[in-house]
């Protein structure tokens, strides 16, 4: 175990340098200086504002760093990053870490009644899909699911907001104002990684539904829907805890764009600020966060997977 989780472990260091290095060199080669960038981004002529100079670019290039070599940048940069420092926000003047800190709590709770409503959705419809294969029933959770994998979230979202929100009356549409206000993001977020569950899910039943002992169990007679619950519903959830990572990483992605048509407060609209902002700093602290939040799910889910699928064990043992 710890020979694997020592090698798990390796991979994920070398995955997070690789990342750093891309997000580094990303905003460096974007077309565009950055420092006049952020400089015409807050320079406003009908405010009496100072004619924008060449020494005021020069200067926050010195400030920013960037009139140094790329390797000296780097260095700079990722030593910041190894002490826990992703910078300082141009716009806020304040440290990016603390800023996320204070928008997290939002996505979090976003993305748990999110997963709610994935679970839902995918567990009945999957094993209505797997119990029923064939016939009607399956036909229309198939139908279903990729109708909801199909439709993007800012096209869900903005037909909720005008369904349920408008239209009806009954929930808010923008703002994080009660309890009910999460009900619509989560159902936009939810629905699209629902319909890749729910197939997931129903392909994997199938899966293990035809595997030898399960037709020997269903010929002595044990009815098919008792086979499914009681012996095929473990094994087949394997799979779906390995897509999980995806699955979080669906959600981390599409945060973004939900926090963004219904004004929710947390990281993924933080992000669309700084970037129409142009404020580099945030854009680089935010994508590096994510992308090291997605690797450790990535790792937690190789670690837990060891303890329940016993063939890893065995093919580990069988390596050694």
């Amino acid at each position: 175990m710890l020979r694997y989780a020592l090698r798990r472990s390796a991979a994920a260091v070398a995955v997070l340098f690789g990342i750093t290095l891309v997000v580094f060199l990303l905003l460096r080669f974007i077309p565009g200086d950055p420092a006049t960038a952020v400089l015409l981004t807050m320079f406003d002529p009908g405010a009496g504002s100072a004619e924008l100079t060449m020494a005021d670019i020069e200067d926050l290039r010195t400030k920013l760093g960037l009139s140094d070599p790329l390797p000296v940048q780097y260095s700079n940069w990722l030593g910041q990053i190894l002490q826990g420092n992703l910078g300082t926000s141009l716009r806020s003047r304040q440290p990016i870490l603390g800023e996320l800190a204070l928008r997290i709590p939002g996505t979090l709770i976003l993305a748990g009644a999110s997963l709610v409503v994935m679970f839902a959705i995918a567990i009945p419809s999957g094993i209505l899909g797997a119990l029923y294969a064939g016939r009607p029933v399956d036909h229309v959770t198939r139908i279903l699911s990729l109708t909801g994998e199909s439709l993007p979230n800012f096209f869900l979202g903005v037909l909720l907001i005008y369904l349920f929100a408008i239209q009806l009356d009954w929930l808010p549409a923008i703002g994080r104002k009660g309890p009910e206000s999460i009900i619509l993001p989560a159902i936009t977020l939810g629905t699209g990684i629902a319909a890749a569950t729910s197939r997931l899910l129903r392909a994997s039943l199938l899966d293990t539904l035809s595997q030898p002992y399960m037709l020997m169990a269903e010929a002595k007679g044990l009815p098919r829907g008792r086979l499914l619950m009681r012996h095929a519903l473990r094994p087949a959830l394997i799979p779906v805890l390995t897509s999980s990572s995806l699955v979080a990483g669906g959600l981390l992605g599409g945060a973004v764009v939900v926090e963004t048509v219904f004004a929710w407060p947390g990281v993924g609209r933080y992000m669309i600020e700084a970037i129409g902002g142009r404020d580099y700093p945030v854009i680089q602290g935010f994508t590096l966060f994510m992308a090291g939040l997605f690797v450790m799910l990535n790792f937690s889910v190789d670690i837990l997977y060891r303890f329940l699928d016993p063939r890893v064990r065995v093919e580990e043992q069988g390596h050694v």
